[in-house]
This record gives C-alpha cells, structure tokens and sequence, in this order.
C-alpha cells in the first residue's frame, strides 16, 4: 500500500478564503489535492478565540488554527507558531510569500522539501517604510536561498529571482481566475450603473496603483460613461484618499470596498473595461479576474501588465494618455469588440485554474521524489 502523500500550506489567513490572491489560491489548491489523495494542511489565523493552535476538519483539508494580532508584528508572531508546529509535521511545504523567510528556512534546515511562492518584489514597494524594505529585502534572499524551489507568478519575477538563485531552481506558474460568463445586472441597476456604459477600477487606492490619475483622466471633461472607483478610502487619515475623492467630485462613484463576491463579479462582468493602474508586482489576481470576466483593459503601461492582459488592451504610461484610452473606449465600436474577445482567449490560454493547479500538483509530486 503507497504512503499517503502529505502537504502542508502556509503564509495565508486560511480557508475558506475571505478575499486576497493568495487565500483564494491556497483554497483552490487545498481541494484540488485532497482530491488527488493527498492529507493537506493549512494553517489559518483568527482575530480572536482560543489561542491556539485548534485543530479542525473543513471539506477534507486539516487545518490548524491560530489567534493572529493585527499589524506586522502579529503577522510575524503567526508565522513563527506556524513554523515551529509544521516541523513536527512530515510531507511537502508549500510557503506563499517569503515576507518571514527567516522562519519558513528553519523546515528546510529540519530536512523538509519547501517550495516558495515568492510573490512581488514587495521591499521595492513605496508603502513601506525604510526598516520594513530592509526585512523584505534580507527575507527576498533568504527565501531565495533556502528554498527547495522558487516559485515566481510572472516572467519579470522569474527574470528577477534569476538573479539570487540559479533558474532550474526557478518554476513559473501565474495565478488563476474563474471564468465568468454571466452575471446578474440588478447589482449594476441598483447602484445606478448602466450596463455597458462604465469603467470599473478594484484594488488598493494608493500611489502606486495610479488611482489618481485614473481618476483626473476620466475627470478632465464630460463623458457618455461613469466610473466606479472600488476600495476602502479614508481621507481623514490618508492625504491621498482625499485627492482622490477632490479629484472624482460629483464625477466619480467611490462605493467603498466591496467583499460580496456576487456583487463585485457583477460589476466587473457588465463594465465597459477594467482599469488597472497597478506599477508594480508580478500577475495581479484582479487583472486575471478582468480577463477571465472578458473585460477589455485600460492598464498602466509596465511588464508586468502587457505581459498579463496582451498587446491587444490599452495602456498609458501618464493621465494625458489615460484620457485618450478612456476616449476610445468611449467610442466603443470594432477595437473594444476585439479587446474584449482577446482577452477572454488570453485568460483561456494561460490562466485557467485547471492549468495552474495541475503544474503546482507536479511540483508538489516532484519534491517527494529522491533527490538524483
């Protein structure tokens, strides 16, 4: 009789998922291997409750369960719980990000296999603080050294981790998305929206996600389309929040965050485009999404973008181009057709969920063999 094959899967709040890239991957992959056969664990956080660590059973998937402070220090905390417990355990480590590599390094010293999903480049991200990048930046290595393999969502992180670690140590395997072919319009209808007639922006509201000048390029004059900015905003904390709702007055519809799945697969599938500032990082999660949702992009002129969404979308390096984007788009006809329809054929080549699950199963399968 084969030894059942065991997997364990850290870095995430844990399932089933609430919102956030790494959560929805790690619930899609937890079932798609019990179904494989394989004994799966994933460590989950809570706000509050028994400390922990609570030991359950959800659709087939162990999960081991431990109160998480908020902040970056809570995070570390977790982390640590979640390692020290895991080296008790036997079977494949599947880490998603290396934000606390220094950790996750002490399964592969106890003999473990540890595949690590590496994420963006975060220590380069504006939003953290000089201390923070450094961590970020020592951890990137660390995680890049003591990984049995790298896992890099993109070919530009591929392209990067190439740099610290040698490339047959290097898989890439681009995140996922469901494809949607329908969606109700009464959750458009109901906030005011025509089907059809609006842009739709979801993500983070900071700088380097080109909120504002989104916002200031649909702004600049009247037009036959509405905009719906998705995201918490807090303009009594955030000077950037403020400049944005100021720059959207009476133009722009700012409904908050929105974590009904129903209501945001709605909006985004009846929008005229996806508009995506996002500058850095690897496969953006929403971008895929939009794809999947055959939504044509309005999308921040990077690497990363062009090579997610394709040549056939839109893209602006600066407002002044964004306006113009916003005014094609406007005029709908045969080019928005073809966007929309190549994005749906690139979501279908290179994001299906099937595809992506499957190439981390062989991954998974490959770090139980005898090394050669």
């Amino acid at each position: 009789m084969s030894k059942v094959r065991k997997l364990s899967i850290l870095g995430t709040r844990g399932v089933p998922a609430g919102h956030g890239g790494f959560e929805t991957f790690a619930e899609k992959f937890a079932l798609h291997m019990v179904a494989k056969g394989w004994e799966v664990t994933v460590y989950c956080q809570v706000d509050d409750g028994p400390p922990g660590p609570v030991v359950d059973e959800w659709q087939g998937v162990r999960r081991v369960t431990y109160v998480a402070d908020s902040g970056a220090t809570g995070t570390m905390k977790f982390d640590w719980k979640c390692v020290m417990h895991a080296m008790r355990s036997e079977g494949v480590m599947l880490v998603l990000g290396y934000n606390t590599a220094i950790f996750s390094a002490l399964l592969r010293l106890g003999g473990h296999p540890v595949l690590t999903n590496m994420d963006g480049i975060e220590w380069k991200r504006a939003k953290w603080p000089w201390h923070g990048r450094i961590w970020l930046y020592l951890n990137e290595w660390i995680g890049a050294l003591t990984s049995s393999k790298l896992i890099a969502d993109h070919p530009e992180i591929e392209r990067h981790l190439s740099r610290r670690r040698g490339k047959r140590d290097i898989v890439m395997i681009p995140y996922g998305a469901d494809a949607v072919t329908a969606a109700s319009e009464e959750p458009v209808k109901a906030r005011g929206l025509k089907p059809g007639r609006y842009l739709i922006s979801i993500g983070r509201i900071e700088p380097e996600n080109n909120i504002l000048p989104m916002i200031e390029a649909f702004a600049a004059r009247e037009r036959d389309l509405q905009f719906v900015c998705l995201g918490k905003l807090e303009p009594d904390k955030n000077p950037y929040h403020a400049a944005v709702l100021k720059a959207g007055e009476g133009k722009v519809m700012f409904p908050g965050a929105i974590y009904d799945a129903a209501v945001v697969r709605a909006l985004r599938f009846h929008a005229a485009a996806y508009c995506h500032g996002h500058s850095v990082g690897g496969t953006n999660p929403s971008l895929v999404e939009a794809l999947g949702a055959g939504n044509a992009i309005v999308g921040h002129d990077n690497p990363y973008n062009r090579w997610v969404a394709g040549s056939e979308q839109w893209y602006f390096p600066d407002k002044d181009a964004c306006a113009r984007c916003f005014d094609e788009i406007e005029a709908g006809g045969e080019r928005l057709d073809q966007a929309r329809a190549a994005a749906r054929h690139r979501f279908e080549t290179a994001f299906l969920w099937s595809d992506i699950l499957s190439e981390y199963e062989a991954l998974c399968l490959a770090a139980t063999e005898p090394a050669r």
